[in-house]
């Protein structure tokens, strides 16, 4: 199935110029099982995005846009007595996808936002004490405009810890912005000329193809090392949780499959280890005063880590 992704590479890029690299993070991502937040600026292109990977991959895809006015319940669904049997019905929430696109996520309640927790961790939602499983595979595209922007809120920790990755697109080139005018000419939508290039079951062969990826007992300890580096860095206050370090592991995994082998390598690891990380690490009050980026210090971390040999 390895070969299937540099299709849906192709495809995707027939709607989104000049982002490859974000582009085969998303794909990384979608491997691994996890799901992908994108802070961004309004209008470059984070839905189209989204659309685009659900129509390459075949997944039935929802959206909400998140408002404060937006209540729990109409994300994970509801029960309503049925008048004809005279029993309580369970109606679907929005999150009943295989994608779902969680649109300004930062723009909700608290109480809304965790609603996404459990669905996102454990690919289910409970209501009313009935526990009713999301379909398979399960991915959520949530984006955020940078914090502070005006009716924004910071996303819990809780909630920033179950994104596999964290990504920026950012303003196209000038070259790349002329292409997104080319393919535009006429009322044209490059979404149009999307084709599916796989079904839903091949989604799941390949995110099964690629959790049976081979990893040393030394790269393992080298995920390990990385990871206890960002719990002991001086301008860190908090670092990766286990649960980053199974996620940077399905990463790296996803990382080696796309480039064509069937083993982990401590370069897997490296690729992967800022956009895992970034979102994760939290800066000590003196970092944030002299401005250092949680980007530069997974840098750091990576450049200084010592690699155990065979």
């Amino acid at each position: 199935m390895h070969e299937k992704t540099t299709q849906i590479i192709d495809e995707v890029k027939k709607a989104i110029c000049g982002k490859d690299e974000v582009i085969r993070l998303i794909l990384k991502s979608v491997l691994a099982g996890g799901h992908i937040l994108m802070e961004d600026v309004p209008g470059v292109g984070k839905t189209t995005m989204a659309l685009a990977f659900a129509k390459t991959m075949g997944m039935d895809y929802g959206r909400v846009q998140f408002t404060p006015d937006v209540l729990p319940s109409d994300i994970t669904g509801f029960s309503i007595m049925d008048p004809e049997t005279r029993s309580m019905k369970y109606q679907k929430g929005a999150v009943f996808h295989n994608l779902f696109l969680a649109d300004e996520l930062n723009r909700a309640s608290s109480r809304t936002q965790s609603a996404l927790l459990e669905a996102m961790e454990e690919g289910q939602v409970t209501v009313d004490d009935q526990t009713y499983a999301l379909p398979k595979p399960f991915v959520v595209i949530a984006t955020q405009n940078p914090s502070g922007a005006s009716g924004t809120s910071l996303l819990p920790d809780s909630q920033m810890d179950r994104f596999a990755v964290r990504t920026s697109m950012g303003y196209p080139s000038l070259d790349n912005e002329i292409e997104m005018l080319m393919n535009r000419q006429n009322g044209a939508n490059p979404l149009n000329e999307i084709q599916t290039i796989c079904s839903v079951d091949d989604i799941l062969k390949m995110q099964e193809e690629t959790s049976k990826m081979y990893v040393k007992y030394r790269v393992l300890k080298y995920i390990v090392a990385l990871m206890d580096r960002t719990r002991t860095h001086k301008m860190l206050s908090r670092g990766g949780s286990p649960r980053a370090t199974l996620a940077l592991t399905s990463m790296a995994k996803a990382h080696a499959y796309m480039t064509g082998r069937d083993y982990v390598i401590p370069d897997d690891v490296q690729a992967v280890f800022s956009p895992v990380m970034s979102h994760r690490m939290i800066l000590t009050p003196e970092a944030e005063f002299k401005e250092v980026k949680p980007t530069d210090i997974a840098k750091e971390i990576v450049k200084t880590t010592v690699i155990p040999k065979e």
